[in-house]
């Protein structure tokens, strides 16, 4: 009699899991499948998608790695984890790369059959890792992926290279086996997504099951994994990336405003996505433009604006350089436009699937003249809505343009996004000059802002340009003070904005040893360090910033109440030199430039050097 297979059931608290393999493997999907899998589960999660640069590197060479990292949990999470508990390595190359990272003892689960002398001379690898000892310490499942779902879809019809691409869902149905989640969404999501070729419908459903049975049958695995559901504030949920919410926020905010949407843009990593989603919602009255070079975007959108729709650009870095003259022009013309920036790591092409912050120096003066734009930032995926709509509320009240920072990193990230009450989101009131007793398109009101008066309206006919103008009248002007004074308003009507935004916020003691503060994409590592560095008794605070220029109006009072001032950052201190610039503080920088987001553990361990230990002393 055959003796049943014994499992144990093990519950966690937290788990992070790295997928990982050769750009054409689909780690991508396998990784976005777990994701949306563990958010209808209930668990907070949050990701981190790791592309390769290259369209198509060379299969099995460490460049052309595609990684996933999911970090789910019963609680609430703030980054995509530190490092993985579980690495999926479906190729040698990704084994390779991704192993430094893994925790001690973490699991790995490895597809056997990818280990050939070809791929690990590709990985770089003069000995099999698998048999020289490399990976003792680590619990360690050598499978044979590719032969098992080989045999799985023998009789399926398909031909060998799509039986192989079918091996993602085969990890993909293991991993659900050990971690006890559902197959039922991804196999809705296969149906829908393989719909007109029913043939793959069934093999990679058929795939998703063999792996998910083998788990649960093979003598490899003794232990499935349990995470509860997180205690989310109630409410309907949807996992979302930064750049859906960034086109969601601005379809809201078109809505809000009463205003048409206009998107001019030149596609970009890793900014494209937003137009192809906001692409999709033509019957919400968007219109889409993707213009031949990113001057066209920009300018197109300049015209949007002054014909009278919430006007946008989206790019990143490099094509930012290309619209600054354009930028220029929507200052000097005052017409409400916003740019955003994904930011990209650089210089020049640099590393266009990584992330980075180095884009805040050029957004705050990369313009000739005085040029003076607002700079809002995101700080984490879902943010991205609600400072979409904050960017497009301040362009339309202050007749400005509006930079909107984000970032690869949450641009592409995921996490549970709870669904806004839409009767309860702000109006943004839109008042267009319809009077035509003493207009001028220069006159200004009480924040210093000209009327927004639409081509063809009687009576209010009016040029404008990128000539200087006379202040009131709007007419080209050469006079040295009128120069000046214009000058003057443009940069003051900025300034104006500090009474109609939120103070800065402080968390935890608003006075003490040390003041972490953060801004972007850097918002999940640095509230994680800070919390575990009270925990352990530090005596330091955090302040985010969502408001860059300018800044809230209670934050050079924050930062004197604290004895040092401690700024992390993706760049080389940007945020730093405006603030000792504006403020005539030092501050404590902390720079890592590397393509990838901060761990907490780095910063925390920052915290602990600046501060000397667990108790606070210094």
């Amino acid at each position: 009699m055959e003796e049943t297979k014994k499992i144990q059931e093990q519950e966690l608290e937290d788990v992070t899991v790295m997928f990982a393999g050769d750009s054409g493997d689909g780690m991508q999907l396998t990784g976005s499948q777990f994701s949306n899998t563990s958010a209808l589960a209930g668990n907070d999660l949050a990701t981190f998608p790791d592309y390769p640069a290259e369209i198509r590197a060379p299969a099995g060479t460490l460049y052309g790695v595609s990684g996933f990292q999911l970090h789910f949990s019963s609680k609430d999470i703030h980054t995509p984890g530190d490092s993985p508990d579980v690495l999926v390595a479906m190729n040698p190359a990704a084994l390779k790369k991704n192993l430094p990272n893994l925790k001690p003892h973490g699991m790995i689960i490895v597809n056997i059959d990818s280990f050939t002398k070809k791929n690990l001379t590709l990985a770089k690898y003069e000995s099999n890792p698998l048999e020289d000892g490399t990976l003792s310490g680590f619990q360690v499942y050598q499978v044979p992926i590719t032969t098992l779902t080989m045999e799985a879809l023998k009789d399926s019809g398909l031909t060998t290279i799509e039986i192989t691409r079918s091996k993602n869902f085969f990890a993909l149905g293991i991993t659900y086996w050990l971690f006890n989640r559902q197959l039922e969404p991804t196999l809705e999501w296969i149906e829908k997504k393989f719909a007109r070729r029913p043939e793959l419908v069934e093999a990679n459903k058929k795939a998703l099951k063999s792996g998910y049975y083998f788990g649960d049958t093979a003598d490899y695995f003794t232990t499935r994994y349990k995470v509860k559901a997180a205690k989310l504030e109630p409410g309907t949920y949807r996992n979302i990336s930064g750049n859906e919410a960034t086109a969601i926020g601005f379809v809201a905010a078109s809505k809000l405003s009463g205003l048409r949407l206009y998107l001019g843009s030149y596609p970009i990593t890793p900014a494209s996505e937003i137009l192809h989603n906001l692409s999709k919602y033509k019957n919400y009255g968007v219109v889409t433009f993707q213009a031949e070079d990113e001057i066209a975007g920009v300018t197109s959108t300049i015209g949007a604006s002054y014909g009278g729709a919430l006007a946008i650009t989206t790019t990143s870095g490099p094509g930012l350089a290309l619209k600054t003259e354009a930028v220029g022009l929507a200052v000097m013309t005052e017409l409400p436009i916003v740019i955003v920036d994904v930011q990209r790591g650089g210089p020049s092409t640099g590393l266009p699937t990584k992330t980075e912050q180095a884009d805040l120096l050029q957004v705050m003066y990369g313009r000739n003249g005085e040029a003076p734009v607002a700079v809002v930032a995101a700080s984490t995926p879902s943010n991205c809505f609600y400072m979409a709509i904050e960017a497009s509320r301040l362009a339309l009240k202050y007749m400005t343009p509006v930079v909107l920072l984000t970032d690869g990193y949450i641009a592409n990230g995921t996490e549970p996004w709870k669904l806004p009450d839409v009767d309860k989101l702000p109006k943004i009131e839109v008042k267009f000059r319809t009077d035509p007793e003493g207009f001028q398109p220069y006159l200004r009101d009480e924040n210093l802002v000209r009327p927004w008066a639409l081509p063809g309206t009687p009576g209010l006919e009016h040029r404008i340009g990128g000539l200087e103008k006379e202040d009131i009248t709007g007419n080209v002007s050469y006079d040295p003070q009128n120069h000046h004074h214009m000058i003057t308003v443009r940069q003051q009507k900025v300034q104006n904005m500090q009474k109609d935004i939120p103070e800065v916020e402080v968390d935890g003691a608003s006075e003490g040893k040390l003041l972490v503060v953060g801004w972007g994409g850097t918002y999940g590592a640095i509230k994680d360090a800070v919390d575990e560095a009270r925990q352990e008794g530090l005596d330091v605070s955090f302040v985010h910033l969502h408001y860059l220029n300018p800044f809230p109006s209670n934050f050079s009072e924050v930062l004197s109440k604290f004895h040092k001032i401690l700024i992390p950052e993706i760049n080389m201190g940007q945020l730093a030199k405006i603030i000792r610039s504006q403020f005539l503080i030092d501050v404590i920088q902390f720079n890592l430039v590397r393509g990838l987001p901060f761990k907490s553990k780095e910063i925390l361990e920052k915290i602990k050097e600046i501060l000397g230990g667990g108790n606070g002393a210094e």
